[in-house]
């Protein structure tokens, strides 16, 4: 299928794990790409995954600035946009009473500060129709010990769908978010997962477990397709039916 010839798609941290098995998703399906990240090594190894086309821009989410930033750049470019998929974050992992006030504001800066006005500076560049997805977790939903500030700015997004739904749909813009369970990612070798831990979390998946990026991927091309017209302000949780079971 090519769903996405002739569109243009941004995916922010899209240079590994979820944001990446996405962009490739997305130029499997005729997309031009422009995907951002911190780390300019990452970002040259998965441009060249993504086809002559695609445009890698290093990017450093969580401030208005950068947001802002990012949004000049592809004007500049004369580049508009027909999806987003607003996968940049972070995860910080502590029980409540170590959280500080440093990992509070770093956490909230990338996962809901930065979103926001990372939309808000691409509006202008949003052609007719075009469909964003956010990036929540299932931590938004369910008590799990040490996710307090995680949980909390995930929750933030799926609230923010709505609301920008709500906002955006005069301009013909639809917003979503995809919500993941444990997926098998560099974030978890980031946050310390040993393997104790992982067996643990695993055997609260259903499935038995942890999802595969490309799955995460194929539901936010279905929600950044025309095919999910329909779907406005709604979220999708994909995570085995560990938090529906």
């Amino acid at each position: 299928m090519n769903r996405f010839e002739g569109k243009t798609v941004l995916v922010t941290g899209g240079n590994s794990g979820i944001g990446l098995a996405a962009a490739q998703a997305f130029a499997a399906e005729g997309a031009r790409v422009v995907i951002t990240g911190r780390d300019e090594s990452a970002l040259a190894t998965a441009r060249a995954t993504l086809g002559e086309n695609a445009i890698a821009i290093r990017n450093v989410a969580g401030t208005v600035a950068a947001a802002r930033e990012l949004a000049q750049r592809l004007a500049d470019a004369n580049i508009r946009l027909d999806a987003v998929f607003v996968n940049a974050g972070v995860g910080t992992f502590a029980p409540f009473t170590a959280i500080d006030e440093k990992a509070w504001d770093e956490t909230f800066a990338v996962n809901v500060k930065g979103p926001y006005f990372q939309i808000q500076s691409l509006v202008p560049l949003l052609n007719q129709d075009a469909s964003i997805v956010l990036n929540g977790s299932i931590n938004a939903h369910i008590g799990m010990p040490t996710s307090s500030v995680y949980a909390a700015s995930k929750a933030a997004l799926v609230s923010l769908a709505k609301t920008l739904s709500a906002e955006l749909l005069p301009r013909g813009a639809r917003v979503n978010v995809v919500s993941p369970g444990p997926v098998a990612t560099p974030l978890h070798g980031k946050l310390g997962l040993v393997d104790e831990a992982a067996a643990q979390l695993q055997s609260q998946i259903p499935l038995g477990r942890f999802g595969k990026s490309s799955e995460v991927a194929a539901t936010v091309l279905h929600l950044a397709s025309t095919e999910s017209g329909f779907i406005v302000g709604t979220e999708i949780i994909i995570d085995g039916g560990m938090s529906q079971l």
